[in-house]
């Protein structure tokens, strides 16, 4: 079996081939459009996943869908209630029927499609490809259809999500929206948030957990008083800035102390809520494998102390943890559907999957262009003479 898996239109497209239940290929769209984090229809990746395994789109048994686009048409009208327009709406009725007319206008794939949901697409982009034969699992992110946060378990081929966290409630937004205060884009500069924190000292926890509580089991809330997930321009009320008693800072403006205390004390709240409920997790599945997926997986300082400090003994965390990755866990899930078994055991070893190029094949290249160059292949010791 051929199988395709895709993510697409909101961040990080990619795309990846499963061949007979072995991942063969894979590749986010930007590496191709240059454009940074492409949220386009992922045709260029597409295309290479083909020829990598010399593939018509015929030889395609399926192609499988990282959510479900019904149910997240579902979230967006609801959070634009009650002043929703005519306008927005049939925008939102197009993006939803959006994936299936480009898949067959764009590609022209006439074959099977499967549609996973988004956090079941993150689940099974760790899990299967953990090595793992069994794993709790939580996927945390900003929000996928309606889920926020998800705790599963895997066994061989089934993934079981037990309970969930849904819209508005979200880790992944708590994240996005004080990178938005802070100067740095969303979707984009929660790393430089991240690796602002260590400069910083945790001054503003308290307001911090007035921002968001947690609850019982898995479950967290957030305060909405300080937050605006309909705006355009940015996701916070004008109450955020009152409670931290300093306003927005612009992009590119100079990073205050008080910008590094901010970093870090979210961090700190964050670590301490993902640890938690990393805990109850354990408590209710009795794991020692731990598998975690989705945005708020790329906090690799996160991910540092649930291992550190946590129960799990062993932590497999999904390298494309964002939405890129859901291409792999939607492919994985397609395969299971189809065939009534799991995608090969082997642990991912490495991620380099994508597009690779000769030397043989750069000379080619460069002589076809009127730059100059120095030809260097099979001569490593005058490359690193000259070099130095």
């Amino acid at each position: 079996m051929n199988i395709i898996g895709l993510s697409a239109y909101y961040h990080d497209s990619a795309c990846c081939l499963l061949q007979h239940g072995i991942l063969v290929a894979a590749a986010q769209e930007e590496r191709f459009s240059r454009i940074k984090h492409d949220s386009s229809l992922p045709k260029a990746a597409f295309q290479y996943c083909l020829q990598q395994a010399d593939l018509e789109i015929t030889d395609i048994h399926c192609i499988a869908y990282y959510e479900r686009p019904e149910l997240k048409l579902e979230r967006q009208v609801w959070t634009h209630l009650p002043q929703i327009d005519a306008r927005r709406a049939a925008a939102f009725w197009r993006s939803a029927r959006r994936p299936e007319y480009e898949l067959r206008e764009l590609l022209g794939y006439s074959g099977q499609i499967i549609y996973v949901s988004h956090h079941e697409a993150h689940a099974a982009s760790s899990f299967f490809y953990s090595g793992f034969n069994d794993a709790a699992i939580m996927t945390v992110d900003g929000v996928g259809e309606w889920a926020t946060t998800t705790y599963g378990i895997g066994r061989g081929p089934e993934i079981s999500i037990f309970e969930e966290v849904f819209f508005p409630d979200s880790l992944g937004l708590l994240y996005s929206t004080i990178t938005s205060y802070l100067g740095f884009s969303v979707n984009d500069g929660e790393y430089k948030v991240m690796g602002l924190a260590p400069y910083g000292r945790p001054l503003y926890v308290d307001q911090f957990q007035s921002l968001v509580e947690s609850g019982p089991n898995g479950q967290y809330k957030l305060n909405l008083a300080y937050f605006d997930f309909t705006s355009q321009q940015r996701m916070f009320s004008e109450a955020l800035p009152g409670l931290f008693g300093q306003p927005p800072r612009i992009a590119e403006a100079e990073i205050a102390e008080f910008h590094k205390d901010m970093a870090r004390s979210l961090q700190v709240v964050l670590e301490e809520l993902l640890l938690q409920k990393a805990c109850y997790l354990h408590r209710r599945t009795g794991m020692e494998n731990l598998c975690m997926a989705g945005g708020v997986a790329l906090n690799c300082v996160a991910n540092s102390r649930i291992l550190r400090d946590g129960p799990f003994h062993r932590i497999f965390v999904q390298p494309a943890a964002g939405d890129a990755g859901t291409s792999l866990g939607a492919a994985a899930l397609a395969h299971t559907q189809l065939s009534g078994k799991r995608i090969s055991q082997q642990a991912l070893e490495h991620v380099f999957l994508g597009p690779g190029f000769s030397s043989d094949e750069i000379y080619r290249l460069l002589r076809s262009t009127p730059l100059e160059f120095l030809d260097f292949r099979e001569q490593e010791e005058a490359l690193l003479q000259a070099a130095v």
